[in-house]
């Protein structure tokens, strides 16, 4: 789903992703930052601290109308096959697949609070109509890699399918229907149909006269060069809020294109696994156009999140913003998630 929705309420209220608030410290040695660079100011248009003194401010709402249709969730452990489309340095693939094994990471030496683990601890409290949970184990399958750029360097939505057909029969890719998933990930000088325009990503299944089979995928596309104050955000800024008061983050992994692909892929993964035949999960009466558990939270990361301000993060000795960390040392920044326990957007950094 796009981030465009997001971004349509800066121009609506004149407040955007990036207005700040009073600075708060989580702990002695780990600095919380919010997105003044000087956080001992806040902005006035907002209040200094009840933003963050209930509990269900970060995008809770009664009217959010989210239901459960009847379709299956993905309660097996899920497998992920990764198709790398384009031209990848080995360092950007790697930092992806830490993200992804990070999810199953949940033993806390490896991988300390506020963890990418107890991040998918909320996606894993839906359910289907047996009772069965999404599942807490994730893993990378398999990869494929078209560094030829075999479907041209301009692709739609059914040519993404194409390409998930070559991987199925190039690899070949088992076809896994019962715990496989397709993660196709578009290098920065691919354009996607509505990529920066509509979406940053997007999830839904194929058609079996395209891949033979219905599989479900998702794709996100590396927006470095092409749309980093759109799909990056908050790592670039748009142009017309130079100026505003308000500055970039810097990445957590020193990439801009990856570190904020890394948030739009937790999106979609959270709403393929919780409505990957778009029969399960979602708010709205139309499952062509469905409101889903990532939609509901765009754009927060932290306490105090909501009406344009993405809520409290933390910032490592380098100026790098995050809030979760990872397997081998690792740091991401991700947006929150629509708990069904809280009725309200959730991560594990929140401080209240």
């Amino acid at each position: 789903m796009s981030l465009f929705s997001f971004l349509f309420f800066f121009l609506l209220l004149t407040h955007t992703l990036f207005t700040p608030s009073s600075a708060l410290s989580s702990s002695p040695t780990t600095p919380v930052q919010t997105l003044d660079i000087n956080p001992q100011y806040y902005n006035p248009k907002l209040p200094p601290r009840t933003l963050s003194s209930s509990k269900k401010f970060e995008g809770s709402s009664n009217l959010v109308n989210l239901r459960y249709h009847m379709g299956p969730v993905l309660s097996s452990p899920i497998n992920i096959y990764l198709i790398w489309y384009g031209k990848w340095t080995p360092t950007q693939q790697l930092l992806i697949k830490d993200f992804l094994l990070s999810i199953s990471t949940s033993n806390h030496r490896a991988a300390p609070s506020p963890s990418v683990s107890d991040w998918w601890q909320t996606v894993s409290l839906y359910t289907d109509q047996t009772g069965a949970n999404i599942s807490r184990s994730v893993l990378i399958a398999g990869e494929y890699s078209d560094r030829l750029y075999s479907h041209g360097t301009d692709l739609t939505r059914l040519s993404i399918q194409q390409v998930i057909a070559s991987a199925v029969r190039s690899k070949p890719f088992p076809v896994d229907h019962k715990n496989g998933i397709y993660l196709i990930l578009t290098s920065e000088d691919v354009t996607v149909q509505d990529f920066c325009r509509a979406v940053c990503g997007f999830h839904y299944f194929t058609f079996p006269s395209m891949v033979g089979y219905t599989l479900p995928y998702a794709w996100v596309g590396n927006s470095g060069k092409q749309c980093p104050e759109v799909c990056a955000y908050p790592f670039a800024i748009p142009g017309y809020m130079a100026g505003g008061g308000a500055s970039a983050l810097s990445p957590p992994n020193s990439d801009v294109g990856v570190d904020g692909m890394i948030s739009v892929i937790g999106h979609e993964l959270a709403e393929l696994s919780s409505n990957p035949l778009v029969n399960a999960w979602y708010a709205g009466e139309d499952p062509t156009a469905p409101t889903e558990i990532g939609d509901l939270c765009e754009g927060l990361y932290g306490t105090g999140g909501g009406g344009g301000y993405i809520g409290q993060v933390m910032r490592d000795k380098a100026g790098r913003s995050y809030n979760l960390k990872g397997r081998r040392g690792r740091k991401f920044l991700v947006q929150w998630i629509w708990s069904p326990v809280l009725k309200a957007c959730a991560g594990p950094n929140a401080l209240d």
